[in-house]
Parts: structure tokens; sequence; C-alpha cells
């Protein structure tokens, strides 16, 4: 692992932008040893483990941090699409599509590490919305009704979390094998990157063209977080995100930045990478994301 050399002074002028949210202790570079192009897909909770896929979201692999370890879980298109951990991180759900006539058909899968064993949770779907591991229990929703299924010893519970999704670029929310719009910004918008808070009470959006928001389970705007792509979690009052500038053809910078519900920002990254599609673990205490070069990074707190 090398040292990305971020100064202290780069560090101090990149929180004057704001107050401090997050105390950086230093960035490292992850080798991947020659393994190129990838984008981080998933962080575990535990931060002990990365899930990486393709620029194009194909393909899906684990990279042990501790072992430096990389794992195959799937070469399949799309695997790498909204990739669900288990709050433990022993298993992942992921998709696989395929096309047959012009059509795609979405097979749903769970790999279970500790036990080295995959199993098909739906096959041959057509109108997947997403997947969610919930305790022993994996939550499927399809075409808007939600399958529970149990994956461990136990019998799957009658409720569940709820589950956020995009689906016709609409904002959906799923409680207890119920679907419904939530749409917070209205029904003429296109809505992108929804992300669970970690106490289920929040959801995290973005709004093509107009910037990120956080809302209730209600569909009532809490707050407005400004320009802030692909923001994930942090903690129950805090997102990571990027805040990438283009030239109408590629990316000509991006950052990493933290924000607050209570309107707090700090910049984390510096211009020295592109710094983009970020995923946290509080618990672990680190930050990951990856460059428009295919590399990846972790981001160490204090």
């Amino acid at each position: 692992m090398r040292k990305l050399f971020l100064s202290l002074a780069a560090l101090a002028i990149a929180a004057t932008s704001a107050a401090q949210v997050l105390d950086v202790a230093s960035i490292d570079r992850i080798d991947l040893q020659g393994t190129k192009a990838n984008v981080v897909a998933g962080f575990s909770p535990k931060g002990d483990y990365l899930l990486l896929t393709g620029t194009q979201l194909n393909g899906l692999a684990k990279y042990d941090l501790a072992t430096h370890k990389l794992e195959v879980i799937s070469k399949a298109l799309g695997a790498g699409y909204n990739v669900a951990v288990s709050d433990d991180g022993s298993s992942v759900a992921y998709r696989e599509d395929r096309f047959e006539n012009g059509l795609r058909n979405t097979d749903v899968k769970v790999k279970n590490f500790a036990t080295g064993e995959t199993r098909q949770l739906a096959k041959g779907v057509r109108n997947f919305n997403g997947v969610s591991l919930q305790g022993g229990n994996a939550v499927t929703v399809t075409n808007g009704r939600a399958t529970k299924t149990a994956i461990g010893n136990k019998r799957a519970a009658r409720t569940s979390q709820p589950m956020v999704a995009i689906v016709d670029k609409q904002l959906m929310l799923t409680i207890d094998g119920r679907t419904t719009a939530l749409n917070p910004n209205g029904v003429g918008k296109s809505y992108l990157w929804p992300s669970l808070s970690p106490d289920k009470t929040k959801v995290c959006y973005y709004v093509g063209g107009d910037g990120c928001y956080v809302c209730d389970l209600k569909g009532k705007v809490v707050a407005r977080l400004g320009a802030l792509r692909a923001a994930k979690w942090y903690d129950d009052n805090t997102v990571v995100g990027m805040c990438d500038s283009d030239n109408g053809y590629v990316i000509t910078a991006s950052a990493i930045v933290a924000a607050t519900l209570d309107g707090k920002r700090q910049t984390l990254t510096d211009s020295s990478v592109k710094a983009m599609y970020p995923y946290a673990s509080s618990k672990a205490k680190k930050i990951v994301f990856a460059t428009d070069e295919g590399e990846t990074y972790i981001i160490n707190l204090k």
C-alpha cells in the first residue's frame, strides 16, 4: 500500500472552505497488483474488504484488505450495479444480466463468503428493482413487489427494513413488501443514487440538474446538500460524495466531499487525483474511492 502524498498544508487548505466534518489521518493507495479499470462497488461494514467492478459495472470481485487476495465473484454483465452487503459483511447479493432476443433478463444471486456457497434468489427477472440483505433474509423487489427469502438457518422474518430504488428515474420506497413512489421533489424530476441512512429513517438522493437532498420516509425534504453526486452515508448525520466537473466530454476534476445535514461541508481530497464514487465505513473510520485511471484509495480517519 503506497502513501498518497497529501500534505498537512493541503489538508488545511481543503478544510478552510467550510467547517471540519471529518478528521483525515492519511490517504493510501491500494496496490491491486496490476488490476486496472476498477470501480468501487461496495465496502464491508467492518472495513475489511472492498467490492470492485469494471468501468461499465460488469463483473464483481472481493478484495481483502488484510491478505490482499482478489476473489472473483461474478464475470456477468451488470454484476457491479447496486450490490447489497449484509450487516455483518458475511454475504453479498448481486445481479447478473443477460440479453435474449434483445431483452434483458436478470438473475439475482447471493454469495456467502464463510461457506463459499452461491445461491440463486431469482431467475430471468424482467423488471428487477433491487435486493437487500437483512439479517438472515434476502428481500428481492421485482415489478414493485417484494419477495423475502431466508438465506440463513432461521425462517424469514415477517417484517423487513425499508428499501430504496430508482425505477424509471423515480425514487421508490419499499416497506414490508409494499412499494410506493416517494419522489420528494416532484414526479417530473430525474432521481439518482438513493442511499438509506444507517438508522433506516432517511434517504439521501440526487436530483438531475438540481443537486443532492435528504428526505424522511414520508418524502419530506430535511436537507439540501447541493452539488454532491453518488453520495453514501457515513453516519446518520453525515454523507460523503463526489463533487466533479467536466468539459462536456470527460471529467476534468473530482474530489471527495463530506457534508452534514446541518450544512457543514469539507473537501477531503486534493487535486492530485480525480476521486470518484466513495463508499464509507464509520465502524472502521475509512472511506474508499476510485479514480478515472482505475486506482483505488482509502481515506483513513482519526
